[in-house]
């Protein structure tokens, strides 16, 4: 491809060089006219005579020779560790002795696939999937939050002042407080739709079989409301996901169950990412002075997640634009 600040393209070329070679035309007045170099003239002319029109096209930069290559053994070094070990460049680089910028050519000559697209345990690719329609794949988990003692925990005031969830003192009637007791803990209830990433959250007291089963209730109300009809769910191996009570519930509600296989939370990912997503920009986004102040942002959050905020995966879209006529998608 010529370049863009190029005089001649291949066209041009054939005619200076055809009015050099067959025209007979000097080589500084065929430069004058197409407002190139003398030499230029004269390489074109060249090629013409030794390759004819076929010499006008471009031709590779690249070096016949490479003297200064990386040995193929020390090439296949960092192949061996970036697979055996899924090591970084930088990581490889230091073991090996060589230039983090030379080894990530290595690897990016032999298309090895990036460490974020690999399963972790495995080291296989990650086989990334996506539901045809909302609906059709629920994803459901549960996450675990120490609660905020009242004036802030270690975040709010420093480790040095701040109360951590197992150290915090319960308050008395009459302003005394009891011997240093546990604050508890917030169990977030989640089900996400898997093709609009759309999300469903309580905080609840607990992960019972009796609360998780209520919660599915009204997570599947809440998306019935909005047009989205479940046929499958998926969850863990918790405890409450084995229960006879989850079983007849969604039997009931004609929804099949799936499970992920032990010890294989990344089948479960989009929640666990949406899990990740809600810490970093909800319950850990800024310093709560109480767990009440807290939990009261969850619903603006949710509502911000749902309707404004870009997912990546969505191309740049919030979840709501995948579920149509959705009420109070604009708002």
């Amino acid at each position: 491809m010529p370049h863009p600040n190029a005089p001649l393209t291949e066209t041009g070329r054939l005619r200076l060089a055809r009015c050099v070679v067959d025209d007979g035309w000097p080589l500084r007045r065929a430069a004058e006219r197409f407002q190139v170099a003398p030499a230029t003239a004269w390489r074109w002319a060249d090629r013409y005579r030794r390759f004819g029109e076929a010499g006008m096209h471009d031709r590779s930069s690249r070096p016949h020779t490479s003297p200064r290559r990386l040995p193929t053994r020390t090439q296949r070094r960092i192949i061996k560790v970036r697979v055996l070990r899924r090591w970084g460049p930088a990581r490889i680089a230091y073991l090996l002795g060589l230039n983090p910028s030379t080894v990530h050519r290595v690897l990016t000559r032999y298309r090895l696939a990036r460490l974020a697209h690999l399963d972790r345990a495995t080291g296989t690719v990650v086989r990334r999937y996506e539901r045809a329609r909302p609906g059709e794949l629920l994803h459901v988990d549960v996450k675990k939050l120490g609660n905020i003692s009242d004036g802030g925990g270690h975040k709010a005031l420093g480790r040095s002042t701040g109360t951590r969830n197992s150290t915090a003192s319960a308050p008395i009637a009459n302003n005394r407080t009891t011997k240093r007791s546990k604050l508890g803990h917030a169990y977030l209830h989640t089900a996400l739709d898997d093709h609009s990433r759309l999300a469903y959250t309580e905080i609840l007291s607990d992960e019972t079989k009796e609360t998780a089963t209520g919660f599915m209730a009204r997570a599947l109300d809440h998306f019935r409301r909005i047009g989205i009809t479940t046929e499958r769910i998926l969850t863990d191996n918790g405890p409450c996901y084995k229960s006879h009570l989850w079983r007849d519930f969604l039997a009931d509600n004609n929804i099949k169950h799936k499970r992920t296989r032990p010890y294989r939370p990344q089948t479960n990912g989009k929640v666990e990412r949406f899990h990740r997503t809600l810490a970093d920009e909800w319950a850990y986004a800024r310093p709560y002075r109480s767990e009440r102040e807290r939990r009261a942002a969850l619903e603006p959050w949710l509502h911000w997640y749902n309707h404004h905020r870009a997912h990546t995966a969505l191309g740049g879209n919030p979840p709501t634009t995948r579920v149509p006529n959705l009420t109070g998608q604009y708002n």
